[in-house]
């Protein structure tokens, strides 16, 4: 497929990773008022050198987008004059030796995965030892509905640019004081929060299930706490975890990495990494497990798992 040409093109904009977040930047980009038809795209999955369907829909993915497929990342990083990565945190620095051979001599890396301070700081050195120039980028809420336009946080000696250009694309980028790893920080510890959540509401509501209790937790937490209704969020924490699980757990194992590296204990990290992981290995979706019903699904499908393991040689 041809990228977008336009006769007001700036250049090419590339993607590392043509996921979630990948096609929701893309989406918004590609779609601004202020700048359609400015930019074309190229980007990048692996998931195009994998067989059958898995191929075929990614391949679909590029062409609903309208940007154009390239057949690696260095390829992709090559037609580029900014490149955004966004794997997932354990392909992260895959992706930026990857890339680093065909980077375009002062071209933007803007690394939007969620990993650790010492794995960006990796992945820096690549970058820049390649001639890029390397910027920690943090996505700091879900990309959508916001698309690009999704706030993040920006650090490292290039930061300065890489704010400049990102608002000039009408991104709502804000830089942090400090190197890269700054922004990854502040991700990742913020990240036990919000993802360790989501694991707590996953292990008392399946608890609560299996007890037969679930819908007398979930009123006595209303009861606690009024301002959150418990029975939205629980089902909403599960269907993230039920879609998006591997992707956090990897994350997760990043935050592990990150306060490790402070020299703080970290037990809500790893437990959450693992809920995270166990959820997201189901490949259930939130249509097969919608509400209380569903969470009876989800502890059939962990012990049907769980007996797989147990029996396999």
């Amino acid at each position: 497929m041809q990228a977008r040409q336009s006769s007001l093109r700036v250049g090419t904009l590339g993607f590392i990773g043509f996921g979630e977040a990948g096609m929701a930047f893309a989406a918004g980009l590609l779609d601004d008022d202020c700048h359609k038809g400015a930019w074309d795209v190229v980007a990048f999955d692996i998931r195009t050198h994998e067989k059958g369907n898995q191929r075929r829909k990614k391949l679909a993915d590029y062409e609903n987008a309208g940007v154009a497929a390239a057949e690696s990342a260095q390829i992709c990083a090559s037609e580029s004059q900014a490149v955004f990565s966004l794997v997932t945190a354990d392909q992260a620095l895959d992706a930026a030796l990857d890339t680093a051979p065909r980077i375009n001599r002062g071209s933007l890396y803007l690394d939007c995965n969620s990993c650790a301070p010492d794995t960006k700081k990796k992945a820096a050195a690549l970058i820049q030892a390649a001639g890029g120039r390397y910027v920690d980028v943090a996505i700091m809420a879900p990309v959508y509905p916001d698309l690009h336009k999704t706030p993040v946080l920006i650090s490292g000696e290039h930061a300065h640019a890489a704010l400049e250009f990102m608002t000039s694309l009408g991104m709502q980028a804000r830089l942090v004081s400090g190197g890269v790893g700054a922004a990854a920080a502040i991700k990742l510890i913020r990240s036990v929060m919000i993802k360790g959540q989501e694991a707590l509401l996953a292990e008392c509501l399946l608890a609560g299930t299996r007890a037969g209790v679930a819908d007398l937790v979930l009123d006595s937490l209303a009861a606690t706490f009024p301002e959150t209704d418990w029975k939205q969020r629980s089902d909403y924490a599960l269907s993230r975890m039920m879609k998006h699980g591997l992707r956090r757990a990897a994350e997760m194992d990043e935050a592990t990495l990150c306060l490790n590296g402070l020299g703080v204990n970290n037990p809500m990290a790893q437990a959450t990494a693992i809920w995270q992981r166990e959820i997201g290995e189901l490949h259930l979706t939130r249509n097969e497990c919608s509400g209380l019903s569903g969470t009876d699904k989800i502890l059939a499908a962990m012990q049907a798992r769980r007996s797989e393991r147990r029996t396999s040689p």
